[in-house]
């Protein structure tokens, strides 16, 4: 039997070579809006690949308002009901940012039928999920070999490929763009709901084929598969290390979240200014409180076998001091030069007040969980949990010294079936909701780090 997209691809193809117009990598988009201000921080994580990225701004978006999922869409088209405008403020629109790639198949509207969309991580953007996974980067990270290309797991040549940012961080709309803690607190579904309409208006893209993403991305994918697989925009969803609720039902996400904002508010001079200190230049701004937030998270961000093995000299690096001399916080110290607090206290504020666990049963996408057995931050029992709770779910895990950074190569580690899944074939090894499918743990040492 022919799945839905391999018929929707025989119907375009049909069309386009009727048409003399290939489904090529021509047709591409262009950039519909200039990049952000970047007086405080820059519109890519990932400087060398910003000449790739492409902006699409999105007039009177509401931030910060409520999604009721069992209502008609429409009463969310324009973000959550009661959010407030950036245009209230007196800035605005909106602006999102995103990296396409690959090869758009059109249905007889001239809508694009085979979008694959990949979520960013808690600190990254769609430069960092392009240096990870294409073949131009080969991130160690990410197991070495890339995932998105021709003839790959992700087939360029198959499908159409967008790599987004989220709202809140480099190529979007960012308290750092001068806001600050006036910024509208924003959530998960914000994220989404901005790219959809990023998605559906500016790219012109009528379905889905497969949402995925890494971390925080995985958890975006779960939102997207709750909003948008009931109405069929949405075929698959594929959360690599994500998480269904990090409010009080996950007291470990929970807790990691407040203790980073916690940090962050530790700052002196964040705590003297408000957090309104853009007054101030660039290199004033408040840091030591953001290089605290990232030495909490690494002290469990690998497992802990891992860290005790290694030496103190690579370990201080990760350290936070107040007062830091030789190597001591280096990497933290290196690292929030392009980044802002404010950034992060909002990302961190919209984890500890998300929540879609009664929403699972809505999705109706083929889903394939993927988690890290040890990961220390997101508990494996509660994806478990989570995909037993959507109809038909599958579940894959397995063990790794990089603990919950290896989502990141999960679709190395787990090659075949990750690939079986994406196209939509016979998964023969792979088990049911909460099943095991456990494989082989990945080499000893981990390659770099980047929630």
């Amino acid at each position: 039997m022919f799945s839905k997209l391999m018929l929707r691809f025989l119907v375009a193809t049909s069309l386009l070579a009727m048409a003399g117009a290939p489904a090529t990598a021509d047709l591409l988009s262009t950039s519909a809006a200039p990049p952000p201000n970047e007086a405080f921080t820059p519109a890519s994580s990932t400087p060398t690949l910003s000449s790739l990225k492409k902006f699409y701004d999105i007039p009177n978006f509401r931030i910060g308002g409520t999604y009721d999922l069992t209502a008609d869409p429409e009463t969310w088209r324009d973000g959550g009901v009661g959010g407030t405008t950036l245009e209230s403020l007196g800035y605005g629109p909106l602006k999102t940012a995103y990296i396409d790639v690959g090869t758009p198949i059109r249905n007889e509207a001239g809508e694009i039928i085979n979008a694959v969309i990949v979520s960013p991580h808690y600190s990254g953007d769609s430069t960092a999920s392009y240096s990870y996974w294409m073949p131009m980067a080969a991130n160690p990270l990410a197991g070495g070999e890339p995932v998105v290309g021709p003839g790959l797991v992700i087939d360029t040549n198959k499908y159409y490929v967008v790599f987004l940012d989220s709202l809140g961080l480099w190529g979007t709309s960012k308290p750092s763009e001068g806001l600050g803690r006036n910024f509208p607190e924003y959530n998960y579904f914000d994220m989404v709901q901005a790219n959809y309409q990023l998605l559906r208006d500016h790219l012109n893209v009528a379905n889905v084929h497969l949402a995925f993403g890494a971390s925080m991305g995985a958890t975006q994918t779960w939102v997207w598969g709750a909003m948008y697989s009931p109405s069929g925009f949405v075929d698959a969803i594929m959360p690599l290390g994500g998480a269904t609720a990090s409010d009080g039902s996950d007291p470990v996400g929970q807790w990691t979240f407040r203790l980073a904002t916690a940090a962050i508010e530790s700052d002196p001079l964040y705590r003297e200014t408000g957090g309104n200190f853009y007054d101030l230049p660039k290199a004033e701004h408040p840091k030591q409180g953001l290089q605290f937030l990232w030495s909490i998270l690494q002290q469990t961000g690998y497992s802990f076998p891992y860290r005790s093995a290694q030496p103190w000299s690579a370990v201080e690096r990760e350290v936070f001091y107040w007062e830091p001399t030789g190597n001591q916080t280096a990497a933290w110290l290196a690292r929030t030069v392009n980044e802002d607090p404010n950034d992060y206290w909002y990302r961190n504020n919209a984890g500890w007040n998300y929540n879609i666990n009664d929403y699972l049963e809505r999705i109706t996408a083929r889903t394939l969980v993927i988690h890290i057995e040890n990961d220390n931050w997101l508990m494996v029992a509660n994806a478990r949990a989570a995909a037993e709770k959507v109809p038909g779910a599958s579940f894959l895990s397995f063990p790794d010294p990089t603990a919950h950074y290896a989502v990141f190569k999960a679709p190395n580690v787990l090659r075949d079936q990750v690939k079986s899944f994406v196209d939509n074939v016979n998964l023969p090894i792979v088990q049911g909701g909460g099943g095991g499918g456990a494989a082989a743990a990945a080499p000893e040492r981990p390659s770099g780090f980047s929630k």
